[in-house]
């Protein structure tokens, strides 16, 4: 793919004066909506002294442009499935997106709405400090720097996998364009480079990125860390560019020009709007980073005022002359819905059978037991030892070719973590040979921080049209923890598929074996982090990642490299409680004041438990040993008190959890544990798991040594903060220098 030149469209007006009118059809009101923008966006700031003025400011023009003009949706319907999507990828700058959507007429988005902008009498309120997927006009939540971005690309590629799957020549049923808006921050950002080259190979033509290069940071000037030519990277990575030459803070007229070309641009490219602003224009520190986060103060809020000639002392003012502007965008986006309406009444008459799987494709509906019974039941999977990595892809096997809603894909890694399936397609650029935009199995890569910002893109184009499948090493996961933290806090549901889980990978050694990243998946709000301990198990969480009641839920299975046994006690209904018995040996006697000794263990490390178990069983005859499968914690939480105790004794039965991971958090569950305390080492993995102690004899062992040391006390069942590590004497060897 040959690079496309850079075109140069030069801006008008100087940054000194007031904007004058522009030569389109915006020119009659323009400069009114410019110094509206300007004025409302400082006094929302200073109203609670708190906010981001700068960009608002300084981008007011793009804003214009954009809502005014070029982007078409429907402000009296926000759902409008064919409208164009707008993200705002330098979420600070919500103010700019939360006033021209008040102009705009979106009925939610009332003048008393945008005062509660960083109010210190309505928390969480829709005018957020960054904005939220929830609230009416905003496609997907965004802040931290970057993730707009991917989320961006991915908006786009479910646009481009709709429109291959659906559209006619005749009948074209999505039709829209992505628009997302950046700063110098998402440039700068790994997860915005990701995301860039990325759009670029896969020849995203609805996508255009805006970049409001404004050349300034909390720090100060970019100039200070960031010399690069963004133009001719962006470029390089197969974009088209645009660029609006010296400075367009006003020149709505060369704005205009410019996004209307990206929007007609015939290139087969994403297109890039390197645009120069002024940030904070009109205030009395324009151009300078005190104008980004802060507000302005009183002093320079009436400057502004008085430079675009307004009552410095009447604040949210907006004339009935700027409202009545905006009602043509009304109208317009009315028509733009009801133009779509007839295309699809056309396309229901002509093409019955795809349009009847168009919307049932986009009814926001996913029938839970499609899945569950496309799942094999436990007779069918196999007998013989199985990684639950390949377990999984069973279940991808069964359920990817009969559900179109599934788009599958791996950070380079396809063939380790099993996400393909029998006569799947690509998702490619049709030019490259290599697959269709219809296709459903994703090559993202390495690109791990952008693979599952994408999912949370692909997920938020239409409730459950999409349910993306990202995978890679365990380990990796964690470079895509920002992202997948912003799943959770969206509601946005993916599933993830995290394998070669724990020192169980063998001689790759510790840099990819996952000591204590568990910790942090299970400690995120609204996320489902399983770790199955068989194939039964594997089959249970898909079946629960996939359920209707779930579709606000990521799901991520941390799943093992080496083989484990299927279980014969091994349920999909135990893994829905969280944790369960899998198996009980030996009497039911107490001993000194113990009822129960309780082996608690997760993914692989739950056999080994099941085989330990047997021995002690031997060494101590006369009380009950229960070993206890816990493949979610978060599920076990929310289950009763009885049952939890019912599981996990810990009032009157000594409880040690076994796990291959760091022991943090096994405190609530457990009076001891078998955990990892050190990074792993390099090596066959069977010898790994015997060098850390978790060998059966080991397990055995330590945990026959702790029980004689309990019953021998007066009080034998732990106290609260009473926890002990039980593999304190094993040491990672010492590496060679």
């Amino acid at each position: 793919m040959t690079p496309a030149p850079t075109t140069a469209i030069p801006a008008h007006t100087p940054i000194t004066q007031p904007p004058k009118a522009a030569n389109s059809s915006l020119s009659d009101v323009a400069p009114e909506v410019l110094a509206t923008v300007r004025c409302l966006a400082a006094d929302l700031v200073q109203q609670f002294n708190g906010g981001h003025p700068g960009t608002a400011m300084g981008a007011a023009a793009i804003g214009l442009a954009l809502w005014g003009d070029v982007m078409r949706f429907n402000p009296k319907n926000a759902n409008w499935l064919d409208r164009d999507r707008f993200v705002l990828s330098a979420g600070h700058a919500c103010l700019l997106q939360y006033i021209y959507m008040h102009l705009c007429g979106y009925p939610t988005w009332t003048m008393d709405m945008l005062k509660r902008y960083h109010s210190r009498d309505f928390i969480g309120s829709q005018s957020a400090g960054h904005p939220e997927i929830e609230f009416e006009g905003v496609e997907v939540t965004t802040g931290p720097l970057g993730q707009g971005v991917a989320n961006a690309v991915g908006l786009a590629m479910a646009s481009k996998h709709f429109a291959a799957r659906y559209n006619k020549d005749d009948c074209k049923v999505v039709n829209n364009k992505i628009w997302c808006m950046t700063g110098d921050g998402c440039i700068q950002e790994g997860i915005g480079c990701e995301a860039l080259s990325m759009a670029g190979h896969l020849g995203l033509d609805n996508l255009i990125l805006i970049y409001d290069n404004n050349r300034v940071t909390v720090d100060g000037n970019i100039d200070i860390c960031f010399t690069e030519d963004t133009s001719a990277k962006v470029r390089a990575m197969g974009w088209e560019v645009i660029e609006v030459k010296d400075d367009a803070t006003n020149d709505v007229q060369a704005i205009l020009a410019a996004l209307r070309k990206a929007r007609d641009s015939p290139s087969g490219r994403p297109v890039f709007i390197n645009i120069w602003t002024t940030i904070g224009f009109a205030s009395q520190n324009q151009g300078l980073a005190p104008t980004h986060g802060a507000a302005l103060g009183e002093e320079d809020v009436e400057h502004v005022k008085r430079f675009h000639k307004r009552d410095e002392k009447a604040k949210y003012v907006v004339s009935d002359e700027v409202y009545n502007a905006f009602d043509s965008v009304k109208s317009r986006g009315k028509n733009y819905e009801q133009v779509w309406n007839e295309t699809m009444s056309n396309y229901s008459q002509k093409y019955p059978e795809l349009a009847a799987e168009f919307k049932q494709q986009f009814s926001g509906q996913l029938d839970s037991k499609i899945s569950a019974n496309l799942l094999p039941t436990k007779d069918k999977l196999p007998t013989s030892a199985i990684p639950t990595r390949k377990a999984s892809g069973i279940a991808v096997q069964a359920l990817a070719p009969k559900m179109p809603q599934i788009l599958a894909g791996s950070a380079d890694l396809s063939g380790s973590t099993f996400v393909t399936w029998k006569e799947m397609e690509d998702f490619q650029p049709p030019v490259t040979g290599h697959g269709s935009y219809a296709g459903r199995q994703i090559r993202y890569g390495i690109r791990e921080h952008a693979m599952a910002a994408i999912a949370n893109g692909l997920a938020a184009y239409n409730p459950n049209a999409i349910v993306p499948v990202i995978s890679t090493f365990f380990m990796f996961f964690l470079y895509a923890a920002p992202a997948i933290r912003m799943s959770a806090l969206q509601g946005l549901r993916f599933i993830g598929i995290a394998t070669h889980d724990s020192i169980g990978i063998g001689e790759d050694g510790p840099t990819h074996q996952p000591i204590g990243l568990a910790s942090l998946f299970r400690a995120i709000p609204n996320l489902n982090f399983f770790r199955p301990a068989d194939a039964e198990e594997v089959m249970g969480a898909w079946q629960f990642g996939m359920e209707e009641k779930n579709q606000h839920t990521p799901t991520i299975l941390s799943l093992s490299r080496q083989n484990v046994p299927l279980l014969p006690n091994s349920s999909r209904e135990g893994v829905y409680r969280g944790a369960y018995i899998v198996k009980t040996v030996g009497s039911s006697a107490s001993n000194n004041g113990l009822a129960s000794l309780t082996l608690v263990a997760t993914g692989g490390e739950v056999s080994r438990a099941v085989e330990a178990a047997d021995e002690l069983s031997r060494l101590i005859p006369d009380l009950a040993i229960n070993v206890v499968s816990m493949p979610n914690q978060r599920l076990f939480d929310q289950q009763s008190k009885e049952y939890r105790q019912s599981v996990l004794p810990l009032h009157n039965g000594l409880v040690v959890a076994i796990e291959a991971w760091s022991s943090y958090g096994w405190a609530r569950y457990s009076h001891a544990a078998m955990c990892m305390h050190t990074f792993g080492l390099s090596g066959p993995q069977a010898d790994l798991f015997e060098h850390f102690g978790f060998g059966i004899k080991s397990i055995v062992s330590h945990i026959h040594d702790y029980y004689q040391k309990r019953i021998k006390l007066q009080s034998p069942v732990p106290c609260a903060g009473d926890f002990e590590e039980l593999l304190l004497d094993v040491a990672a060897t010492a590496h060679a220098h």
